[in-house]
This record gives C-alpha cells, structure tokens and sequence, in this order.
C-alpha cells in the first residue's frame, strides 16, 4: 500500500526546481517505494516565482514565508534549497516542527550551523538528507566497491577536483554568494564540500589538511533586481567579493593515504570538470563527471605498464537499473538527485538512514572550516 507524503519545498531557485522535479521522479523509477510525495507547498519571496512554479508542477499552495510551513499538518517533509545563511535556521525549525529534512550544502555557513542542524533532527526523531549528489553516480558506487574489495591495493594518494567557470566572466553579479555573511566560504561551500564528500565516501576519515585559497575577482557589480541561478549585471556599483574563488589542499587520511583537493568558481575554460584519480599499491581508478557512466579501471600484477580499461556501469552497479536497462546507456545530473529523493524518502518509510546524512555534513562542514583556518595560518590543521 502506498501512503501519501506531504511535501513543501522553500526555495526555488534552479536547486528548488531540481527537488521538486526528483519528487515527481521517483515513483516512475522506484514504484515499490510505500511513499509518494505530494508537492503542498512552495515557498519563494521573489514575487511571482512561487505561483509560477505552482503552475507549471502542481503545488496546492503558496508562500513568501517559509515560517507558514512550519505549522502546516499538511506537509511531514521539506526541502530547503533556499540561500545558504538562512539554511541553519529553517533546518532547525523544520526540525523541531517534527518534519523529515533534505537540505542542500553547505548546511549553513560553518561547522556549528551544521551541528545545530544535525542535533535539532537527532533531537526530534527525524530524517535529515544532504545534498551531496555526486557519491550517488553508480560509477563513484562501483569504484568505492572496488576500492573495499582491495582491487587496487591499498590506496596510496587521491586527486580531487572540481573546476567550473560559472563565476568566471566579470560581469557576473556580486549577489549573496559572494558575501562572506550570507554566502559562507565561497567555492569551498560550494564545490569542495562536495569534494570533501567524496574524499571520505571512498577513502575514509581526513586526520589532517593544509589549504591555500584566493580571489582572483575581486570586485562585482551589484544587481538591480531579483537574480536566480548566476546573472550578469553591468553598470551597477562595484563590490568586494568577500569569499574564496579557489581552493588547493593536501589531505592526510586517517588510512594513511594522501590526497590532493582543488576546487576553482572562475576557471575559464572549463564546465563542471569534476572527478577523481585514486591510485593504490596495485592499481588506479579514473572518473569524469561529465563521462558519468565511465570508471577508468587499472588493475592487476602488472605495476609497471599496466594498462588501463573502461568499465561501462550497468545494472548491478548502484541504482543503474532504476533508469537505464543496459549497460552504457547514459544517465545525469538529475537521475543522481532522483537517486537522493529516493534515499531521502527510504529513509523516512523504515525509519533508518540511507544515502547522506547531518553527519556527512557536519564531517565535511569541519573539513571547510579547517581549510579556512589553514588558509590564514599557512598550517596544517588536525580535524
């Protein structure tokens, strides 16, 4: 028997429009799941972007306010992909309302927003998922197989990284993400907390880092209006850029691997260019966001020479065959958020977490605030 779930997404921005899309998703692709959600509520202070929203996926109400959800019977779970400085105190208060919680990273701008999360859905008995997507990729899911079963050895150093140029043109508008304030820690928020993500997910626990940061734009142009996802504005008055463009570190495991993570918001020339090497005493493994259903596989007795194939995920690895029937056929950005409502919505049917968790958030929290405090000493920092 299916039950329904009531849902409410506060928020919608292009993130807002990918949670509420994943909700509609996950009964084609998961049909033995005992919840459906039902979008109740969207909640947007942009005038117009709720209703707009309310049209075209079917939400029954809408709001300016997300306090108005808060107290709604209706709706027992919530998505918040609103701005990061109000994720901490809407993450709470969602909490302690006793409704389930997928929230986006960086959960709030620093490890204690993220505790104060964390300890409000512990405290109330409820489900809190993260929005760390790319550990879903059935992909990073084979290679961390891969990884458990000593395939490669034992791993000895890892390359992280994840390049985008979508802040790179300096026309870019100076909006909430780049206020120290409202927007955190810049690109680490942003793309390291991912990196952090995945570091830990296939290699383990991070003892110890050493970071360097930089803002290579310094000055933006205020917007005059409303903006969603990242608008250009010229003209307006000059501000500072407050937070970090990039980021490089070295990672220390608790395993004893090393690790290299280096995360750029302004790298001409590249888009989405996120992925991983890992290498181990035996054998090395090689992923590209952007050739998702491809694992770069070398392994063996070899050592020197030893040549490298690619693995074409397929059903059998991961979620795979909630999407595709074969092997090769090619999934997205999107099926991994898909993949994460679903996990979001297991974990609120039985009771028990699956997929990311406040504790994966607080883990990679602490790992971004350590990273700042390295940047500024020019020290190694012990998490």
């Amino acid at each position: 028997m299916v039950s329904g779930l009531g849902v409410a997404v506060v928020g919608f921005g292009w993130m807002g429009r990918v949670h509420t899309q994943a909700y509609a998703r996950v009964p084609h692709h998961f049909p033995r799941l005992g919840l459906r959600p039902e979008l109740v509520t969207v909640v947007e202070d942009v005038p117009g972007r709720a209703e707009e929203a309310a049209r075209q996926f079917g939400f029954a109400t809408t709001a300016r306010d997300w306090r108005d959800v808060v107290a709604d019977p209706r709706i027992q779970a919530v998505s918040i992909t609103a701005p990061n400085f109000l994720h901490r105190e809407i993450g709470v208060a969602m909490a302690e309302a006793g409704k389930h919680i997928w929230i986006e990273k960086p959960v709030g701008l620093t490890a204690a927003d993220a505790r104060a999360v964390a300890d409000a859905v512990e405290k109330a008995g409820v489900q809190g998922t993260v929005g760390f997507n790319y550990r879903n990729a059935p992909a990073v899911e084979a290679a961390r197989e891969l990884i458990t079963a000593g395939e490669i050895g034992r791993v000895t150093h890892v390359r992280i990284r994840l390049f985008s140029d979508y802040a790179a043109h300096p026309e870019g508008a100076l909006t909430w993400r780049y206020e120290r304030q409202r927007g955190g820690s810049g690109v680490l928020g942003d793309l390291a907390s991912h990196g952090v993500d995945l570091a830990r997910y296939l290699l383990g626990d991070i003892a110890s880092l050493i970071a360097d940061t930089a803002i290579f734009v310094p000055e933006r142009a205020r917007p005059s209006g409303a903006t969603a996802g990242h608008t250009r504005a010229s003209g307006g008055e000059l501000g500072p850029v407050e937070n970090e463009d990039y980021v490089n570190c070295l990672l220390r495991f608790a395993g004893g691997a090393r690790g290299v993570l280096e995360a750029c918001r302004v790298s001409v020339g590249e888009q989405n260019n996120y992925g991983f090497e890992i290498h181990g005493t035996e054998g090395a493994l090689f992923w590209d966001f952007r050739r998702m259903g491809e694992l770069g596989v070398s392994k063996g007795d070899a050592y020197q020479d030893q040549s490298v194939h690619t693995l074409y995920v397929g059903p059998g690895h991961g979620t795979y065959s909630a999407f595709q029937p074969g092997s090769a056929n090619a999934m997205g950005y999107d099926d991994l958020k898909v993949i994460e409502a679903y996990n979001f919505l297991s974990s609120i049917a039985d009771g028990t977490p699956h997929g990311t968790t406040l504790a994966d958030a607080v883990h990679s929290a602490t790992a971004l605030d350590a990273m700042s405090r390295s940047a500024e000493s020019g020290a190694w920092v012990d998490l």
